[in-house]
């Protein structure tokens, strides 16, 4: 199976949806599927359907995220430095408006682009990748090209 790189930030969200998951959700869940059984009838039991489809939407979760944690890399980005690549920050500047917007570079488990954070994956960061600043990057989305020029790179 192939590494998963993470974030020390991304490790610990991950760590912590699993925990609440484990120690609240599926606690509740269960309470409330024997609640919904002490009803009766199990066949025309909307509360009871309703509550093991949300077990099994946990347990699926939970599973997943245990797959993702015994798979993590976990990459420590305080020690890095130079050119861009994994966990880096980048702030860029749309050469066509002008608009500065800053990403970092991140794994598709804690991609979140409203956040600024952008999947390594992805047209723009595969273009930033080994790029420094003051470098210019030509990048074909599905929206047309677009130009950004690299305005600072910094790990935290």
């Amino acid at each position: 199976m192939e590494k998963i790189p993470l974030t020390r930030a991304g490790f610990a969200k991950i760590d912590a949806e699993l925990k609440h998951l484990k120690t609240v959700e599926r606690p509740a869940i269960i309470a409330a599927i024997s609640e919904a059984r002490a009803h009766g009838d199990l066949s025309e039991n909307a509360e009871y359907h309703s509550a093991k489809e949300k077990q099994s939407f946990i347990e699926g979760r939970i599973k997943e995220l245990e797959g993702v944690i015994g798979l993590a890399d976990v990459i420590d980005t305080s020690k890095m430095s130079g050119s861009i690549k994994f966990g880096a920050t980048v702030k860029l500047v749309d050469e066509d408006t002008d608009e500065e917007k800053t990403y970092q570079i991140v794994g598709e488990y804690e991609a979140d682009i409203e956040a600024g954070r952008l999947n390594i994956k992805s047209p723009l960061a595969r273009s930033l990748i080994g790029k420094d600043e003051g470098d210019s990057v030509e990048v074909r989305t599905p929206g047309g090209e677009k130009s950004y020029e690299i305005l600072s790179v910094s790990y935290s």
